[in-house]
């Protein structure tokens, strides 16, 4: 796994040190194998982590748009969760989180809602493609928020991940991923598994 950030430098030891960091072979939600997996719950599990990775990231929403009153942070469950409770702690904003429904479509629930022209960021544990996150920006919108941008802990996509907002993350990456009929693991009879929080 290539560091492109900096940054990266201050998460990872963290990962390491909770064991959060994997190594093995593993299947990830796009499909793709790795020999790399990282698992934010791992090392979340901890609130001191969680805390200063919460207030890192806040840092950077505010600089996205210096000035700006950011009102809500919203995440996608579960992943989103125990972080975006964190940065909304960091910012002194209110918490919201939008669950998948029986047909597998993100829905605010609970009671939940925003106001027109209320700003809003979205959170998330990790990034690959964005489609979670996208699909939280899109419930704001459609609802009338103003979503002033995105961030993660880690952004597994090497920057490329589009949001249709700014975004932010802790540490930006290069992860190593073969597709399955290409994997040097699978060629050497070795079988992925999937470890996170989707069952197979």
């Amino acid at each position: 796994m290539a560091v492109v950030t900096e940054e990266a430098t201050l998460v990872l030891p963290a990962f390491e040190q909770t064991g959060a960091y994997l190594r093995g072979h593993f299947r990830l939600t796009s499909g793709l194998h790795s020999p790399e997996y990282l698992q934010c719950a791992r090392v979340l599990q901890h609130p001191a982590h969680a805390e200063r990775f919460g207030q890192a990231l806040a840092r950077k929403l505010q600089a996205l748009e210096p000035g700006t009153d950011i009102r809500t942070v919203a995440a996608p469950a579960i992943g989103g969760l125990i972080i975006g409770h964190e940065v909304a702690r960091a910012l002194g904003a209110r918490f919201i989180f939008t669950e998948r429904d029986g047909n597998g479509k993100m829905t605010l629930r609970r009671g939940f809602a925003v106001e027109p022209d209320e700003t809003a960021v979205v959170i998330e544990d990790v990034i690959t493609t964005g489609g979670s996150s996208r699909e939280v920006i899109d419930i704001l919108q459609l609802a009338g928020a103003r979503v002033v941008g995105a961030g993660s802990i880690i952004d597994r996509s090497g920057g490329r991940a589009d949001l249709g907002v700014k975004r932010v993350a802790l540490a930006t990456l290069e992860v190593i991923a073969y597709r399955p009929e290409l994997c040097p693991m699978c060629a050497q009879g070795s079988v992925a598994v999937k470890p996170g929080s989707r069952p197979s």
